[in-house]
């Protein structure tokens, strides 16, 4: 009896011990995987910090080529409407004064030049009008307005694209994201049990990249917008100043 009963407990020890193997057998190998997978995930991030603009540029995928034809664009338009503005911005102080000395003393012939060599949108505003003078001023005053129209949508040739640059190229951007969210997910389900970081970082870094790239190109877009949109209405605050000052002069008696 007592032979038996040792026997059960020996046996049962050894149940033990196999489970207690068993047991740490499965705690090192998952152990074993962490270190793996955080090895694989510290050489992903070191591949990061080596990688330059261009490795980064590539691994966003093809969608970085429209993002940087977009910031291409941008930046010509904004460089090509801020030297344009500033060109119509610059008027000489004396330029009403010596246009109201020419009316006063009759040349009108005079102040027709000088609005030709000034060459503004204010000055061939005022053009238009010192040429409708003898009609009623009611004419005069549409003429001057009509110019004016012309001349600020002249200022705001590309600024509705540069407008839909700078909300267009975020969507650019969050379409890769879910891009790489779905290539990624693929690249999971296609794994299986196994999560291998080096075969999602593909995914990610279109997700991440074209994020970064659209909000790079959008940003300064929007930005650019609104400064040239405030140049404008500076500038139209200025036409209108010249325009009153110039139906004042028409008011004045002329000197003969």
């Amino acid at each position: 009896m007592y032979k038996i009963n040792a026997k059960i407990k020996s046996e049962k020890w050894a149940q033990k011990r196999n489970k207690l193997k068993e047991k740490i057998m499965i705690e090192f190998l998952q152990a074993v995987e962490t270190a793996a997978v955080a090895g694989q995930a510290t050489e992903v991030a070191e591949e990061v910090t080596r990688m330059g603009l261009w490795e980064l540029f590539l691994k966003g995928g093809w969608l970085m080529w429209p993002l940087v034809i977009l910031g291409g664009i941008t930046v010509f338009i904004f460089v090509e409407r801020y030297m344009a503005i500033r060109k119509a911005s610059g008027l000489d102080m004396n330029f009403m004064n010596r246009i109201r000395d020419y009316i006063s003393d009759g040349k009108i012939r005079a102040a027709i030049d000088l609005c030709r060599k000034t060459n503004t949108p204010i000055a061939r505003m005022i053009e238009k009008g010192i040429e409708r003078i003898g009609r009623p001023m009611s004419d005069i005053q549409t003429a001057i307005e009509n110019v004016a129209n012309l001349e600020v949508s002249k200022l705001e040739n590309g600024l509705p694209f540069l407008a839909t640059i700078a909300g267009g190229a975020p969507m650019i951007g969050f379409l890769g994201t879910v891009i790489g969210m779905v290539q990624t997910f693929m690249d999971m389900a296609a794994a299986g049990g196994t999560v291998d970081m080096s075969l999602l970082s593909g995914g990610m870094y279109v997700a991440m990249v074209t994020t970064v790239a659209g909000l790079v190109v959008g940003i300064p877009a929007y930005f650019g917008y609104n400064y040239l949109v405030a140049r404008i209405e500076k500038l139209v605050f200025q036409m209108e100043a010249n325009s009153i000052a110039f139906m004042d002069i028409l008011n004045q008696p002329v000197n003969k």
